[in-house]
């Protein structure tokens, strides 16, 4: 995996997947216990930044720091690509100074772009397609509080046309979990997306459920997600969406399908009220906060693996 682009998760095998989740349990552990982990010691990475984060970022420099390397943050006032230099002048330009490069932006076609004329590894730290950094962590999180992957039911409720919901079905996927999406009409998964995780749900065994019934969808998870309602771009819509996706909302009585053990997962910023309760995110069932840190620990696996 040394050189390779994390772009997302169909361009991964299943061993891969797990490498990196096996990798980030032990870069945790050494954090935890204290041990100096140095393996990117003179590594640096470039971080564009087209749209704003708090974990991304704050994980990606830490992470960077605890492995011995460093991280530039460059906004889009920062760089000349706010100026109209093109995609590929600004890949071949910093893939001259930097040994990796993070992107967090709209168009998922802009970060393909980037890595083909780059010739440093280009990590999608967040695109309108995709989020597999985050999905990444996710997994983790799973791993952690279940014990395994496969076998298990995720179900994921909102927006199925968003980049989370994208993500976790690549991943599930890839590794073996069943997982079911509710989402309103109009707001369904991309389409080529659902096909893809078809054929690799297919070869691990998994089965995808898509729909718009939310009840249907939750019966029996062990694993719940949502996301926000009105993502970074669409405030436009917010009116239109919160009309929506009113019968969306995971809250106690929709997670009475779940199981009795089932973990709630959300990536943040969240609100509350909207897409989930105070009483589900802030509950028992919430690991929420242990999924945020595991930002830092799966990351920091991707940069190990890609560049040590």
């Amino acid at each position: 995996m040394i050189g390779k682009d994390f772009l997302q998760f169909s361009s991964f095998q299943t061993e891969e997947i797990l490498y990196l989740l096996d990798e980030a349990i032990q870069l945790k552990k050494y954090q935890k216990q204290g041990k100096p982990h140095p393996f990117l010691s003179g590594i640096v990475l470039g971080m564009i930044f087209e749209k704003s984060s708090t974990r991304t970022r704050v994980s990606f420099e830490v992470g960077m720091l605890q492995l011995g390397g460093h991280a530039i943050f460059l906004s889009s006032k920062d760089i000349q690509l706010g100026r109209g230099e093109s995609i590929s002048d600004t890949a071949k330009v910093l893939s001259r100074y930097v040994d990796c490069l993070m992107i967090r932006t709209f168009s998922h076609q802009s970060i393909e772009e980037f890595a083909h004329h780059s010739t440093v590894p280009v990590i999608n730290g967040l695109t309108d397609l995709q989020h597999p950094t985050q999905v990444l962590a996710d997994l983790l999180t799973i791993l952690e509080h279940k014990g395994k992957l496969a076998g298990l039911k995720l179900c994921y409720v909102g927006d199925g046309n968003n980049n989370m919901a994208h993500s976790l079905m690549e991943a599930a996927a890839k590794v073996g979990m069943d997982i079911s999406i509710a989402s309103p009409e109009g707001y369904m998964p991309n389409q080529e997306i659902i096909e893809n995780a078809k054929e690799m749900a297919k070869q691990s065994g998994s089965k995808l459920m898509i729909t718009n019934n939310p009840q249907l969808a939750m019966k029996n998870a062990d694993v719940v997600v949502t996301d926000v309602w009105t993502s970074m771009g669409q405030e436009e819509e917010q009116e239109k969406r919160l009309e929506a996706f009113q019968s969306f909302q995971v809250n106690k009585e929709l997670c009475q399908h779940a199981k009795s053990d089932f973990i709630f997962l959300h990536c943040l910023p969240a609100h509350r009220g909207e897409e989930v309760t105070a009483e589900i995110i802030d509950g028992p069932h919430s690991v929420v906060f242990d999924e945020a840190e595991n930002r830092l620990h799966a990351q920091k696996a991707i940069l190990k693996v890609l560049l040590s």
